[in-house]
């Protein structure tokens, strides 16, 4: 099992920190080995998107294979973004069943004490990630998206209420109940959006960076995947 990493401790920071590599498996999807991360102001990063316009034709959700057991410990990414999130862990039993624990819901600050009561979240959406360029990525390449623990932020643990009010919707259309969780959802969604060479459309691209003016100082780190 991956050791679970302390990530609600930093959720609200406006920078997007990496997560450990995981260890590599002949049955994981095909290793995409980071570059070197590249850290800019949220503006930047945002004017740094590439523009496209969107379209969800052909889209299904089993085009992006999850969650999966990559390491082979028991635990698929679910479960690893579980307990990679608990703020107090919870037991692990047999098949990587989770009793007890505590986590903290970042898009409406809510603290939960049952692992069944969260969702994972994609913070792009898989229809966004197919909308925005995966149409054209090979079947691996959308495992690996869908199942990202090498950034800290692709996934989030949150209430499943707020991230089924999300839905596939991207920050022109939806934000965060918790208004302080802007600035942090803002960042997250830009680092997600360029470690995968993600493209947006002219009414996000304008969302973004009018909401990221009212985050003087953010900054973006990413690692972007090849």
């Amino acid at each position: 099992m991956i050791t679970p990493l302390l990530r609600a401790a930093t959720v609200a920071a406006l920078t997007v920190l990496p997560l450990t590599t995981l260890p590599a498996t002949a049955a994981a999807a095909p290793t995409l080995a980071p570059r070197a991360a590249v850290t800019m102001p949220l503006g930047q990063a945002i004017a740094s998107l590439p523009r496209a316009a969107e379209s969800r034709d052909g889209y299904t959700r089993t085009a992006f294979k999850h969650w999966v057991d990559a390491d082979r410990d028991g635990c698929n990414t679910r479960a690893e973004v579980l307990l990679a999130e608990a703020i107090e862990p919870p037991a692990v039993g047999a098949r990587c069943a989770l009793t007890g624990g505590v986590w903290w819901s970042m898009y409406d600050e809510q603290r939960v004490t049952a692992a069944s009561a969260l969702d994972v979240d994609h913070m792009v959406p898989l229809a966004e990630a197919w909308d925005s360029g995966a149409s054209g990525w090979t079947a691996g390449r959308r495992q690996a998206y869908a199942n990202d623990l090498d950034a800290e932020r692709s996934l989030i643990a949150v209430t499943a209420k707020s991230n089924r009010s999300k839905a596939d919707q991207d920050p022109a259309q939806w934000m965060p109940p918790a208004a302080a969780q802007h600035c942090a959802y803002l960042a997250d969604w830009t680092a997600t959006k360029a470690r995968w060479t993600l493209t947006v459309d002219d009414a996000e691209r304008q969302a973004l960076a009018t909401e990221a003016a009212h985050c003087p100082g953010a900054t973006v780190t990413y690692e972007p995947v090849p």
